[in-house]
């Protein structure tokens, strides 16, 4: 199926989403369709879809503030209805708001700009605010993470969900400094990753970078969010139906790659080595591209936060969804432990 392109339009909003031609290209919203933008934070692929097609839009998000910006942008059009819940949870959202089945899912993987940008969210280092990193209101806190986990486990989630080196370094000291005062903003964290590792000793990006992103992925769960929500799509989307995935951490990326692969029948040939699988399900997906697509230099250059940014699309077969329990493979633990302390 080859895909029909549209052009993006500017938002009326100063969000700027990444990748919006490309978005728009394999999503190819027509006349009719009900699309689910499962990632809305500040509007940006949703005002476009509207404006691509007289199509309807299912607009998610976890996070109120966002959804609050959908309802204002709803009350100037029907075509659009906006969903407090998770991705993750998408059929059951869908279902609940009377549709069975969708033409299009669209997600935008990570965290906003517009999170990224309130200090009081407590999501970057860049501004001092409650050590929170909470994409929605519920559940434990990142100050809750480094204030009262094992230093094992803050190392194995530094290491596996931020690919930080020096994990046991940091989780060690992180450890030795809440002995002395508990953690209570992202500064205290900041500057303690900071002497963990001895310093920023000329390096580009600031030596918290990559602990930020651990504590916040496991606060809100975000590799297991990702595998509910592709087997959510599976379940929702119509045949013919398109899927477009934009992530930005190599984690994500490699999910959702394996996992599209793994739908769409691409397990690798056999050899005289390894002999050819048994063949398994019938696919539910075609991969409408077999590589990642990424961000051209010019949008790189106007928004630097595009520049990880990779984009996987792939279009629903008739094949019954293939039943299975979604699992992110990280076997850390789980954020419940921490619920008595939340």
């Amino acid at each position: 199926m080859s895909a029909r392109h549209t052009s993006a339009r500017s938002p009326a909003s100063g969000h700027n989403p990444v990748m919006m031609d490309e978005v728009l290209t394999w999503l190819a919203p027509q006349d009719g369709d009900l699309i689910v933008d499962g990632t809305f934070g500040g509007g940006g692929y949703t005002r476009a879809i509207l404006q691509a097609a007289k199509c309807s839009v299912l607009a998610i998000d976890r996070d109120l503030d966002a959804i609050q910006r959908a309802e204002k942008l709803a009350a100037e059009t029907p075509r659009l209805t906006p969903l407090l819940g998770r991705f993750g949870e998408m059929d059951a959202l869908v279902i609940n708001a009377g549709h069975a089945l969708v033409d299009g899912v669209v997600l935008d993987i990570g965290v906003s700009s517009y999170q990224i940008d309130e200090g009081e969210r407590g999501f970057s280092f860049m501004k001092d605010g409650p050590l929170d990193m909470r994409m929605g209101a519920a559940g434990p806190t990142a100050a809750d993470v480094v204030n009262t986990m094992s230093e094992r486990d803050l190392a194995n989630i530094i290491f596996r969900l931020g690919e930080e080196r020096q994990a046991r370094r940091i989780a060690r000291h992180i450890v030795q400094r809440r002995a002395q005062q508990p953690f209570e903003t992202t500064a205290d964290l900041a500057d303690a990753v900071e002497v963990a590792v001895g310093g920023r000793r000329g390096a580009r990006t600031h030596p918290a970078t990559l602990t930020f992103q651990a504590i916040r992925m496991y606060v809100n769960d975000e590799l297991g969010e990702l595998a509910r929500a592709l087997c959510a799509a599976e379940r929702i989307l119509r045949p013919g139906g398109r899927l477009v995935i934009v992530a930005f951490h190599s984690l994500e990326d490699r999910m959702v790659k394996q996992w599209l692969r793994d739908r769409a029948g691409k397990q690798g040939g056999g050899s005289r080595h390894m002999p050819l699988m048994a063949k398994g399900p019938d696919s539910t997906f075609e991969l409408a591209v077999s590589k990642a697509i990424v961000p051209s230099d010019k949008e790189v250059e106007g928004n630097p936060r595009a520049r990880s940014a990779k984009l996987r699309a792939a279009i629903r077969t008739s094949a019954p969804v293939i039943e299975e329990d979604a699992s992110d493979g990280m076997n850390l633990p789980p954020l419940s432990d921490l619920e008595d302390v939340a």
